[in-house]
C-alpha cells in the first residue's frame, strides 16, 4: 500500500483529503507543521507528500530544502497545496523538487486524487 504524507496546518483541509485518499486504498498519515513532517518522513519513508507551503516550525519551502540535502529524501514527489498561485512561489517550489501545485481556494478532491495518481499510480 502506497503511503501519503500530508504537511499541513489546516485541520479541516487535511481531514478532508486524509478521507478521500484512504477511500482510495492509500496509507496517510498527518504531521501539523513542516518540523514534524520532517520527522514523520525520515522514520517511515512517504511514497509521496502533500505539502502546504505556510506553516509552524518549518515553513514548506524549509521542508523541501532539508529533503534535497538528504539523499533517502529528495527524490520523492511533492505536491504543493498553498493559498497562492504566485509563479514566482510555483517556479520556487519546482526547483526544489516540488512535482505539481494545488491551490486550496480552487481545487475539488477529485483533482488531488488524479494528481496523487499521476505521481505514484
Amino acid at each position: 500500500m502506497k503511503k501519503i504524507l500530508i504537511i499541513e496546518d489546516e485541520e479541516l483541509l487535511y481531514n478532508l483529503l486524509r478521507k478521500k485518499l484512504i477511500a482510495e486504498g492509500y496509507n496517510v498519515s498527518v504531521s501539523e507543521d513542516g518540523q514534524k513532517g520532517l520527522d514523520s518522513m525520515k522514520k517511515d519513508i512517504p511514497d509521496l507528500i502533500l505539502l502546504d507551503i505556510v506553516m509552524p516550525n518549518k515553513n514548506g519551502f524549509e521542508v523541501m530544502e532539508e529533503m534535497q540535502k538528504d539523499k533517502r529524501l529528495k527524490n520523492i514527489p511533492i505536491i504543493i497545496i498553498s493559498n497562492s498561485g504566485q509563479p514566482v512561489e510555483i517556479d520556487k517550489a519546482k526547483n526544489l523538487g516540488a512535482k505539481d501545485w494545488l491551490v486550496k481556494t480552487d481545487f475539488e478532491p477529485l483533482e488531488v486524487i488524479k494528481k496523487v495518481k499521476k505521481q505514484i499510480g
